[in-house]
């Protein structure tokens, strides 16, 4: 099912301090994702949506819903058709999917998520 809020990303200036709250408050478990930079996933009790957590890069650095598409491409085609600027161009998770962040005409940050085990 294409189209739907997949995942969403925390950023973090205390990792394992913010990891402490979201636990505390909500039950979230968290698991460092191996890999070149540091992420940690994030598992809600419900199974429903997925997220994960990461070193914020920028003071003005929010969270980020993505969007599971059928075609990153097509999708980052339409968006920028109707508005939308790219943040950080399609890239691949390898052996996962490809993912883009975009914001829309409006300032807000959105990301698209692609499944592909042939990412790479």
């Amino acid at each position: 099912m294409a189209n739907h809020v997949c995942h969403f990303e925390i950023p973090a200036d205390d990792i394992a301090a913010l990891e402490g709250f979201y636990s505390g408050v909500f039950g979230w478990s968290f698991e460092r994702v191996p890999g070149p930079f540091e992420y940690h996933g994030i598992k809600t009790p419900s199974d429903n949506i997925g997220g994960g957590m990461m070193p914020r890069m920028d003071p003005h650095q929010g969270p980020v819903n993505y969007v599971c598409v059928d075609s990153i491409d097509e999708s980052i085609a339409k968006s920028k058709e109707h508005g939308a600027s790219i943040i950080v161009s399609k890239s691949a998770v390898p052996k996962m999917g490809w993912f883009a962040v975009l914001r829309d005409p409006q300032n807000n940050p959105f990301g698209l998520w692609q499944d592909d085990e042939t990412a790479a």
